[in-house]
């Protein structure tokens, strides 16, 4: 049976640090502060919303929701991410996607100021990334799963490391953080040829397909750590189900993350590490 690699144990590591720090900022009359902007009445914002709201709740993090309605045009909406950006109380701003579709998110993203970026969408905090100059903040999701193998101490230096999926919000990333530890990284992808035989070779598998439970014991072998970054509600099975096939692969990995308990909470509090991280660089 493999190790669960939990990400509650993570959450209250980092949420142990944040509530330092946080404390520390409040002492010098700075109160890290988090804008949610939103816009619509989306189920999946708003149970987003009200966990990362929590979790700042839980740190001393303030958090302040701006609904826009769903129909707001384009130049209200961007009027308020300027007015946001220029606001020197809020520290981090959370700009929920997919906008509606008469909103250009690229000029969305291009608006929003890269120090307040805590989710990592803008291009200059993209390309932070891939040049590890620390320029804004990596995707969250991203961020987590590299958080969790740190956490349960899983050498990265020199290992194999496979990626499934290749998105910017996370396959592409992960990747780029992952070599910056000095991981030797192959990413795999729709037009990847044989990919449960790269996935085999590899010590450290992290799946981003975005494809539930699409990852079997075929991909697996005995010895490796996974990381299921995907999540989705299973309608034959009645329950949230990852990428990975966890009754398939459970028996045969070293370690693995469940699904859920594992990268999503500690994502929410990536994103709130975020937020005091942009506090104290002010």
């Amino acid at each position: 049976m493999a190790t669960l690699l939990k990400g509650k144990e993570v959450v209250e590591a980092l949420n142990e640090k944040m509530i330092e720090d946080v404390t520390a900022l409040k002492a010098k009359g700075v109160t890290p502060t988090l804008a949610i902007l939103r816009v619509g009445e989306r189920a999946d914002d708003i149970s987003y919303e009200k966990g990362a709201i929590k979790r700042c709740e839980l740190v001393g993090v303030e958090a302040r929701v701006f609904a826009l309605p769903a129909d707001v045009s384009e130049e209200d909406f961007l009027a308020k991410l300027q007015e946001l950006n220029e606001d020197i109380t809020i520290h981090g701003i959370l700009m929920f996607r997919p906008l509606p579709k008469h909103i250009n998110e690229e000029k969305a993203r291009k608006l929003l100021s890269p120090g307040k970026d805590i989710d990592g969408c803008t291009d200059i905090s993209l390309a932070g990334v891939f040049t590890g100059n620390n320029e804004g903040f990596a995707p969250c999701t991203a961020e987590a799963a590299v958080e969790i193998l740190k956490y349960y101490n899983i050498p990265l230096s020199g290992k194999k490391i496979t990626v499934i999926g290749r998105s910017l919000v996370i396959g592409r990333p992960v990747a780029m953080m992952l070599m910056h530890e000095n991981a030797t990284v192959t990413i795999c992808h729709t037009r990847t040829v044989d990919v449960p035989a790269v996935a085999k070779d590899a010590d450290i598998l992290v799946v981003a397909s975005g494809q539930m439970e699409s990852v079997g014991a075929e991909y697996l072998r005995p010895g490796q750590v996974v990381i299921d970054v995907g999540i989705g509600w299973n309608d034959k099975k009645g329950k949230l189900c990852g990428d990975v096939k966890f009754d398939e692969a459970e028996p045969i990995v070293d370690a693995i993350t469940p699904v859920p308990g594992g990268v999503g909470g500690v994502t929410t509090s990536i994103l709130v590490k975020h937020v005091v991280e942009a506090a104290k660089k002010l």
